[in-house]
């Protein structure tokens, strides 16, 4: 590893960086230009101490998980991703595969969607991000852990997942993530990760079993859905999916129906988890 290399790639790319690209406010009058190190260790969630090492190239080794979420905090693009993850000493990861890495665009979306909740998952439903109103209504994720992050996991092995969910969907909701899985195990082509997924799921859940053996194929869609929140009630929403070319990423976004409700609600929302983060 290229000590000195690492640091001023990562001292340059926060320099090159505005507080509004990365979701911040400016906060005042700065002195140097680009983001503070405390502000890249905030949106990295490691120590500022830490972050100051790396950038100073003083003894200071990542992990491969830090550089995901370095990069993510940096909002690198994938091939500046790559770069930093030689610069340390190792290869860069798959393109699809998971981790905390959410390609710029998606990152630049996510942070611009203030009024509806939205969410970033990966070709196998592994949560990597979320909006601030995605938290409120779903409950803040372990990001980019293969099993506690999992959607599909917690759907088919935890009764809690499907409580914001009317019980006349699960049944359909349930057989559209069997669906999306198997397009996304066979995209993988024997992906070690994909595979334990489905194994696990195939002897936890007699559910999935079943759904499984159906061989259906379909991609995640946009799907209309009927939720129950505690503090807001009734939410008639339109889950989009909006796909990342570069890496195959998804963000799914809770559009209000027209004619609903469902865009106050959220404001009430917002206003609810505004009151919980205050107290």
């Amino acid at each position: 590893m290229n000590h000195n290399d690492l640091g001023s790639f990562l001292r340059a790319r926060r320099e090159a960086l505005r507080p509004a690209d990365v979701g911040l406010v400016a906060g005042g009058r700065r002195r140097t230009p680009g983001l503070r190190r405390s502000e890249v260790a905030l949106l990295a969630n490691i120590s500022v101490d830490y972050y100051e090492r790396l950038e100073q190239s003083r003894n200071a080794h990542p992990s491969q998980a830090m550089l995901a979420s370095l990069a993510g905090a940096l909002r690198l693009s994938v091939d500046e991703r790559d770069h930093l993850y030689r610069l340390a000493g190792y290869a860069p990861p798959s393109r699809g595969g998971a981790g905390r890495y959410v390609d710029p665009a998606m990152m630049f979306l996510l942070d611009a969607l203030t009024t509806v909740p939205a969410h970033v998952i990966d070709d196998l439903s592994t949560m990597l991000a979320q909006n601030r109103l995605s938290q409120a209504l779903l409950g803040s994720w372990p990001l980019g852990e293969a099993r506690e992050g999992n959607v599909i996991w917690r759907w088919f092995t935890d009764p809690a997942s499907r409580a914001l969910n009317v019980a006349e969907e699960h049944e359909a909701i349930g057989r559209g993530y069997a669906a999306d899985l198997r397009v996304a195990a066979a995209g993988r082509g024997g992906d070690a990760v994909a595979d334990r997924l489905v194994a696990d799921l195939l002897t936890a859940s007699e559910e999935f079993s079943g759904y499984w053996q159906e061989m259906t194929v379909t991609p995640l869609r946009s799907t209309r859905k009927l939720l129950i929140h505690p503090h807001v009630g009734e939410l008639d929403v339109q889950c989009d999916v909006v796909l990342s070319s570069i890496t195959g990423h998804r963000m799914v976004v809770f559009r209000p129906q027209p004619g609903s409700d469902a865009a106050e609600r959220f404001t009430f929302l917002q206003v609810v988890a505004g009151q919980n983060l205050d107290a």
